[in-house]
C-alpha cells in the first residue's frame, strides 16, 4: 500500500500512528489492516478508514535493530575497544540516567535525572564531565554524533574509524612505482620465471619508459622485494614453477554423483612398474583407467607400452559397458555370482552376466577427461557420440576437477604396483639400484595381473568415501555401493556386437591395388578384394580411396568397407607366420633389425619372420635389453653327407666365435647362439634359418630323415642335449625335428 505521492509505504511490519496511538501492522487481509500496539492490544480497521484519519502517518525513522558484529569489534586494537565500551556507558547514562541502561540497578546521578533535566541538558552535562576527565575535543555535538552512531551501528559504531581502517599492502610506496611493478608482473606473466633482481631491472625500464630517465627512482632491493610480495599473486612470484595456474583458485567442492555412470572420470598416467614390451625392451607402461565416481569402481583399465592412442580411449568406452568375462586360471570366488549384488536379477536382464567377473557394468552418461589430444580427438568424440556419452573436458590446470581418478592412481601404486616385480617407486629417491633387472612380466601378463587385482583387491575393498545414506557409519566396497544404487537406478543392458567394436577402430583411407592394400611395408590381401582391385571406392572427397579400419595394437588384419556397407576382414599375407598380436612400435623395431632386401616381397617376409621371433622371446619373459634380438643361425648337426664344419648356409664357422657362442664338435654354431648369417637369409620360428638359395628353401642332401638319424658325433654331446640342442640365446626351447616338420 503506497501513498498517492509515493512518499510512504504501508506494509507488514511498518509502524504507523493512528487515532493518536503508535501501532505496528501485523497483517493485511484484503481491505482490512490488523494492528498491534506496544501494550499488545490488537485492532482491525479498514485500510481506507485508517489512511483517512487526520493524524495518520507512517513512522519512517525507526531503525531495525541489528545483531552486534562482535567479530569485527574484537578485531580492533584493545585500546580502541576499551574507549568504545566507555562511550557506551556514557551514552546509556545520557539516554536512561543509568550507566547500565534501562533496568539497571542504582539511582541516577543528579545531573542525569530524567525527571529534572531534558535530553539537551544531559548532553551538555556529559560533554562538560568528559572534558573535565581529560577527554580531548568532546563537545555537545560530539556527544550527539556518538549517540547517532550508536543507534545505527551499535557498539561497533563507537570505535574510532582510524582503528578500523585497513592498512594498505603497499604502505607509503610511490603510486608510480606500484603501477610499474604491476606492469612488470603483467609482462612476465606466462613466460619463464626469472629472479627478483631481474624483475627489479624490468621495473626500472618501465619507469624510464613512462616517466623518463631519472625521474622516478627504483626503491632499494629489500623494499622492492617486500613490495613485490605484497602485490604479486603467490603463484606469480619468481622462483615458483612457471606452469603453475595463475587464475584464482575457487573453493574446493568434492565431486558428487548419485547414480552409477552419472560421472565417469578417465585419465592416463605412467605405472610405477617396468615391464617387457612387445619387442623385448624394458619400459614403464602407460595406464588408462575409467573410474565411476558414484561407486568408485574401476570400470576399465588398459596398459599400453607407449602413448595411449585414441582407439584405446574409444575401446575403453565399450569395455566399461559390457560384462567382463572370467579369465582362465581365476578363482571361482571372483565370479559375479559370489559378489554382494543381485546376481539372479541381473542375469535375467542380461545373459552375458553368466560366468562374468565381479566388476560393475556401467553405461556412462558423462565422461570427464583432461585436455589431452587423445581424449579430445575426433575418434574419441565420435565414439562417445555413438554410445550417447557426453564428454566434459576438465578446466585447465585444475587437477582437483578429476580428484577421484587422481587419487585412484595413487592407490593402485600403493596397493598393487609396489608388490609387483620391477616396481620403480614413486620417484627416483625411492628407486632401487637395478630395477630393470627385476622386470620379469610382459605387458600382457601385467595386464592379466592388473585385471585380477581389480576384481579381488579393489572392487571388494571398503572405501571410507563410500557411505550409504541409510548406513552412514558403515563404509562400503565399490561392489556393495553398485548393488545399493542398482535398486534405485536400475540396469539397462547395452548390446554391443563385434561390428560395433570395428566401427570404433581408427580409420585410414587406402587404395586397393592389384596386390591388395599396402600399409607401411605390409600387404593385406584377400579374395573379397578381387572385384575391387584397381577401382575407385566412389568417395570423391577421399580421391576414390577405400575406408580401412585398423587396430594399432594388432596389425595382423584390417577391415575394409565394401560397397554394400559391410566391413570385410582382410588379413596380412604373412599372418600365419606371426602367432602373437603386434603393434606399430614392434613393427618399427623389427624394421630396424632387418636390412632392406633386393625385393620388397622378400623384405616383408624377412620382417614377418623376425617379428615372430621377437614376440616369442618376449612371451617367455627372458628377453630384455641385455639379450638383444638377433637372427638365429642354421642348425648344423653332423648328419651323413654333411660337409664337415659347414652349416646349411654353406659358410664355414668363423675361427673366432663370439663370446658366449656354443658350438658342436664340428665347430658349427648351436641353436639360439647370436651369430651372423647370410644377408639374404631370414630367421623363422623354432630357432632355425631357412636358406633362400633355391625355390624350395632346402639344399641338396638336406632332409628331415637326416635330422632324425642321431648317428652324428653330436648326438650325445652332453646330458642336456640328448633329444636335441639347447640354445643359449634368450628363450629358445630344445630342438625337436618332428615338431619343426609338423609346424612348417
Amino acid at each position: 500500500m503506497t501513498g498517492l505521492s509515493g512518499g510512504w509505504r504501508v506494509e507488514v511490519g511498518a509502524h504507523v500512528v493512528f487515532d493518536g496511538v503508535t501501532w505496528q501492522i501485523a497483517a493485511l487481509v484484503g481491505q482490512t489492516v490488523r494492528l498491534v500496539d506496544e501494550a499488545g492490544t490488537t485492532a482491525s480497521v479498514l485500510a481506507a478508514h485508517m489512511c483517512a484519519d487526520p493524524g495518520f502517518r507512517v513512522i519512517t525513522d525507526r531503525v531495525r535493530p541489528e545483531v552486534p558484529q562482535w567479530g569485527l569489534f574484537e578485531g580492533v586494537e584493545v585500546q580502541a575497544r576499551e574507549r568504545a565500551l566507555a562511550w557506551q556507558r556514557h551514552i546509556r547514562e545520557v539516554e536512561s540516567g543509568l550507566p547500565d541502561g534501562p533496568g539497571g540497578k542504582g539511582v541516577p546521578r543528579p545531573r542525569f535525572d530524567l525527571k529534572r533535566w531534558s535530553l539537551a541538558e544531559r548532553e551538555q552535562a556529559k560533554a562538560e564531565e568528559l572534558t573535565a576527565l581529560g577527554w580531548t575535543q568532546v563537545s555537545v555535538a560530539t556527544v550527539r554524533r556518538m549517540r547517532a552512531r550508536y543507534r545505527r551501528q551499535g557498539l561497533l559504531g563507537l570505535v574510532d574509524g582510524r582503528a578500523r581502517r585497513a592498512c594498505s599492502p603497499t604502505g607509503r610506496s610511490d603510486e608510480r612505482v606500484v603501477a610499474a611493478v604491476l606492469e612488470a608482473l603483467r609482462r612476465q606473466r606466462g613466460r619463464s620465471k626469472g629472479t627478483l633482481r631481474g624483475l627489479r631491472e624490468l621495473t626500472g625500464q618501465v619507469l624510464e619508459e613512462v616517466h623518463g630517465v631519472g625521474v622516478v627512482a627504483v626503491p632499494p632491493e629489500s623494499t622492492f622485494n617486500r613490495l613485490v610480495k605484497a602485490l604479486a599473486d603467490p603463484r606469480e612470484l619468481p622462483g615458483r614453477p612457471a606452469r603453475t595456474a595463475t587464475v584464482p583458485v575457487g573453493p574446493f567442492t568434492p565431486t558428487r554423483a548419485l547414480r552409477p555412470g552419472e560421472m565417469v572420470q578417465v585419465d592416463t598416467t605412467r605405472l610405477d612398474v617396468v615391464a617387457i614390451d612387445g619387442h623385448g625392451r624394458v619400459a614403464r607402461p602407460e595406464l588408462t583407467i575409467a573410474l565411476d565416481v558414484a561407486t568408485r569402481s574401476i570400470l576399465a583399465a588398459v596398459l599400453r607400452p607407449e602413448g595411449t592412442k585414441a582407439v584405446d580411449a574409444a575401446l575403453l568406452l565399450a569395455e566399461m559397458a559390457v560384462p567382463h568375462p572370467m579369465r582362465p586360471g581365476w578363482e571361482t570366488a571372483l565370479e559375479l555370482a559370489y559378489a554382494a549384488v543381485p546376481y539372479e536379477r541381473l542375469l535375467s536382464l542380461d545373459h552375458r552376466f553368466a560366468g562374468a567377473a565381479a566388476r560393475p557394468v556401467v553405461v556412462p552418461e558423462t565422461i570427464v577427461v583432461d585436455r589431452g589430444k587423445v581424449f579430445v580427438s575426433e575418434g574419441f568424440l565420435a565414439a562417445s557420440e555413438t554410445l550417447g556419452v557426453s564428454v566434459q573436458p576438465a578446466p585447465p590446470r585444475q587437477p582437483t576437477a578429476k580428484g577421484s581418478v587422481e587419487r585412484t592412481f595413487g592407490a593402485i601404486n600403493t596397493l598393487f604396483a609396489q608388490h609387483v616385480a620391477g616396481y620403480t617407486g614413486s620417484n627416483v629417491t625411492r628407486r632401487g639400484r637395478n630395477v630393470e633387472a627385476e622386470a620379469s612380466w610382459t605387458l600382457t601378463q601385467l595386464q592379466e595381473l592388473l585385471d585380477e587385482w581389480i576384481v579381488c583387491g579393489w572392487q571388494s575393498r571398503r572405501h571410507a568415501a563410500l557411505r550409504h545414506p541409510m548406513l552412514p557409519r558403515a563404509a562400503l566396497s565399490p561392489n556393495e555401493m553398485w548393488a545399493a544404487l542398482l535398486g534405485v537406478c536400475g540396469y539397462v543392458p547395452l548390446a554391443l556386437t563385434g561390428r560395433d567394436y570395428l566401427e570404433l577402430l581408427p580409420v585410414r583411407w587406402q587404395a586397393v591395388t592389384g596386390r591388395g592394400i599396402r600399409i607401411s611395408h605390409r600387404t593385406y590381401d584377400h579374395a573379397v578384394l578381387n572385384e575391387h582391385r584397381g577401382q575407385a571406392s566412389g568417395v570423391t572427397a577421399r580421391g576414390g580411396k577405400w575406408e580401412v579400419h585398423h587396430n594399432p595394437h594388432d596389425l595382423r588384419q584390417v577391415w575394409v568397407r565394401l560397397p554394400d556397407g559391410q566391413l570385410a576382414e582382410v588379413p596380412w599375407i604373412h599372418r600365419e607366420h606371426v602367432h602373437e598380436p603386434f603393434g606399430e612400435s614392434a613393427w618399427r623395431h623389427v624394421k630396424t633389425l632387418v636390412e632392406q632386401r633386393g625385393g620388397r616381397e622378400q623384405h616383408e617376409a624377412d620382417l614377418a619372420a623376425v617379428l615372430d621371433q621377437v614376440l616369442r622371446r618376449a612371451r617367455t619373459g627372458k628377453a630384455s635389453a641385455a639379450h638383444p634380438v638377433e637372427r638365429a643361425v642354421p642348425l648344423s648337426p653332423a648328419v651323413p653327407g654333411q660337409r664337415g664344419a659347414q652349416g646349411r648356409s654353406g659358410r664355414k664357422a668363423a675361427p673366432g666365435a663370439a663370446q658366449g657362442e656354443r658350438r658342436g664338435k664340428d665347430g658349427a654354431a648351436l641353436l639360439g647362439t647370436p651369430a651372423d648369417t647370410d644377408a639374404g637369409q631370414p630367421s623363422f620360428p623354432g630357432g632355425w634359418a631357412q636358406s633362400m638359395q633355391d625355390g624350395t628353401g632346402w639344399e641338396e642332401g638336406d632332409s628331415l630323415d637326416d635330422l632324425d638319424g642321431g648317428d652324428g658325433p653330436d648326438a650325445s654331446a652332453g646330458d642336456g642335449c640328448a633329444d636335441g640342442f639347447a640354445g643359449t640365446g634368450g628363450g629358445f626351447d630344445l630342438y625337436d625335428a618332428y615338431r619343426e616338420a609338423e609346424q612348417w
